[in-house]
């Protein structure tokens, strides 16, 4: 019997059956032979160096890697070395963008335009407080959370009182902007509206009718272009907040049932703090959605080759649930670059290891019910079909299982060796795994010392008439 892995069951002591995402490993939709898909290894972070502060964004710009670490903009160059260019003061995450000629950072209420040479505050009284900003047509577009604000064409210093724009086809604030097929897209809280350049002589952009999306998102950064759509984290009037994925008048949640009841463990002042991004590697198109208190991912090429949600999450803790300390990825340099959320570290993604920050971390993947009709079983042995030997030199690593017939109590713990450097046909059997009345789940734990890829989950069973 082949039992799948992609997913798991649980229950949280409620009668309710819950979804078990895989931790640290993450889901592959294509077929082996052996099953539709398997389980790879979490990318492990390497440290490459240290900053003057926190990270609080980042860009590629022009073949390089700046970002606001601390009050500090800086750029961090390919050996590593990091350049202090200025100080754009402190606060909460930074918004980026640029233009032919400017590095745009929208940083604590404030606008900085930096050239290459110089960073500049724009001072120009009529700007206002400034919470998120992006460029189009020529433009430095930002929103106070109330107006729509531009930049002089020809002075991006420089802002027109008479030229302001509003998103009111709701009285909800605006929240933040994106830039998607050189449209602008005012996310309110509740609702989104999108804007083209007509040329106007006074707010040259002009509200697209039938585009409205009865929708809006939590936060400033609560949302990002993902899959040529946009996606965020919110909803519309009298809704819980979810994750949408939508544009041109349409959204679709993408969240399932099991993402929703993560969601609901938070107040919206939480998760007004959270942080989506996009991250395309490896035929994955990665949504990564940062919680204060867990890292939530969703597979959109992997979603549309199985035609369902595909979601995991990262961790960097050894046990249970936690945020991954990854974040801010940027492709840059042949590789994944990115930041501690908590400390200075920088650094990137090595898909040959899974240790994070020199930190061991550990991986968890459970199964879905296993049920024989109503009939009991005795599992005489399963066996997890992997690709072993992958580990560091010296390092035996262990892997463990228990299973619960009722999805609250579960056994003991047993483990097994998952083989050493070298040991490519280490079979992963447990032998005399008990019986079950009607149903069963089984879950996995290992360390980043075993750095294996599942390909199935094998057991053989015994039915019983009872």
């Amino acid at each position: 019997m082949q039992i799948p892995i992609l997913s798991g069951i649980f229950a949280d002591g409620s009668p309710n059956f819950r979804t078990s995402y895989p931790k640290n490993m993450i889901p592959v939709p294509k077929g082996t032979g052996i099953s539709e898909g398997y389980l790879r290894p979490g990318e492990g972070i390497v440290e490459t160096g240290t900053g003057p502060g926190v990270n609080r964004g980042g860009i590629n710009w022009n073949g390089s890697i700046y970002r606001v670490m601390g009050t500090k903009l800086v750029e961090i160059a390919q050996d590593n070395t990091v350049t202090e260019i200025g100080d754009v003061g402190s606060g909460d995450r930074v918004t980026f963008d640029y233009g032919f000629t400017y590095l745009a950072v929208a940083s604590g209420g404030r606008l900085y335009l930096y050239d290459g040479t110089t960073l500049t505050q724009v001072t120009d009284a009529d700007l206002g407080t400034v919470l998120d900003v992006v460029w189009v047509d020529g433009y430095y577009m930002t929103t106070d959370g109330e107006f729509l604000i531009v930049t002089d064409l020809d002075d991006p210093f420089a802002v027109n009182p008479l030229k302001y724009g509003s998103s009111e086809a709701d009285p909800d604030p605006v929240k933040a902007l994106l830039k998607l097929r050189n449209e602008v897209y005012a996310l309110n809280r509740h609702t989104i509206e999108v804007f083209d350049n007509v040329g106007s002589t006074g707010f040259p952009f002009q509200r697209i009718a039938g585009a409205q999306i009865q929708k809006g998102t939590v936060g400033t950064h609560a949302n990002c272009v993902f899959m040529d759509n946009i996606a965020f984290l919110g909803g519309g009037f009298n809704e819980a907040p979810s994750i949408y994925m939508g544009a041109n008048g349409s959204a679709q949640k993408i969240a399932t049932r099991e993402i929703e009841e993560i969601l609901q463990e938070y107040t919206e002042v939480e998760l007004a703090t959270a942080f989506l991004e996009e991250r395309v590697d490896k035929a994955h198109t990665f949504l990564i959605v940062h919680l204060p208190r867990h890292t939530l991912v969703f597979d959109g090429a992997g979603s549309q080759a199985t035609s369902q949600a595909v979601w995991f999450t990262l961790s960097s803790t050894l046990v249970g649930d936690g945020i991954w300390n990854a974040c801010t990825c940027i492709w840059a340099y042949d590789r994944w670059n990115v930041c501690h959320p908590t400390t200075a570290q920088f650094g990137y993604l090595d898909d040959t290891i899974s240790t994070h920050w020199g930190e061991t971390i550990g991986w968890e993947f459970g199964t879905l019910i296993v049920y024989n009709n109503g009939q009991g079983a005795i599992f005489h042995d399963i066996e997890l079909v992997s690709l072993t030997g992958s580990t560091a030199f010296g390092v035996d690593p262990t892997i463990w299982t228990q299973y619960s017939n009722d999805g609250v109590t579960w056994s003991a713990e047993k483990p097994i060796r998952a083989g050493k450097t070298g040991e490519r046909n280490k079979r992963l059997m447990w032998l005399q795994q008990g019986h079950m009345r009607n149903m069963r789940m089984q879950r996995f734990r290992g360390t980043s010392d075993a750095h294996v890829a599942v390909a199935a989950l094998e057991a053989r069973v015994e039915p019983l008439a009872f």
